[in-house]
């Protein structure tokens, strides 16, 4: 990292923001050597980040065809403004995550349902959901992100 004093070496900090964030972007590399970000519902849950998905599609085939993936989060704390003397005054304050890792198709069946339902958990944290339907589960895909780095981010001005 360029600025060590914007780096989060806080741990927990860094979780608690992967924890929070109600979207990420995973970034996969495509067939023909182009990167493709795509925003999506997450969770962070055991170490892992995860999330679901139809059986087939993009990300789906660039994962199985390479499983080097990136992932990120962003918290937007503030838009500063700049002045009529000094506009580059203007600043973003946030925290971010980036991680990077290997995506794995989750085919273990208690892997798959603990995913879900953290995933539920994140989202509707209230509750009032009931059992995963056996016919649902066969058509979603969950996957699994086994995180190689993780760095956290910060300007707070």
């Amino acid at each position: 990292m360029r600025l060590a004093k914007k780096e989060i070496q806080d741990r927990k900090v860094v979780e608690g923001l992967l924890a929070k964030c109600a979207v990420g972007r995973l970034g996969t590399i495509g067939a023909e050597g182009w990167p493709m970000v795509k925003p999506l519902n997450f969770v962070y849950h055991e170490g892992r980040i995860y999330f679901h998905s139809a059986r087939e599609g993009e990300k789906i085939d660039h994962i199985t065809r390479d499983a080097r993936v990136c992932f990120e989060v962003d918290l937007p704390i503030a838009f500063v403004k700049g002045t009529q003397e000094n506009p580059c005054k203007a600043e973003y304050l946030y925290q971010s995550v980036i991680c990077t890792g290997r995506a794995r198709l989750v085919e273990e069946e208690a892997e798959k349902k603990a995913a879900l339902r953290a995933l539920m958990e994140k989202y509707q944290p209230e509750g009032g959901y009931g059992q995963f339907l056996e016919e649902k589960l066969s058509l979603t895909m969950v996957v699994g992100i086994d995180i190689d780095s993780m760095t956290g981010k910060q300007d707070l001005g």
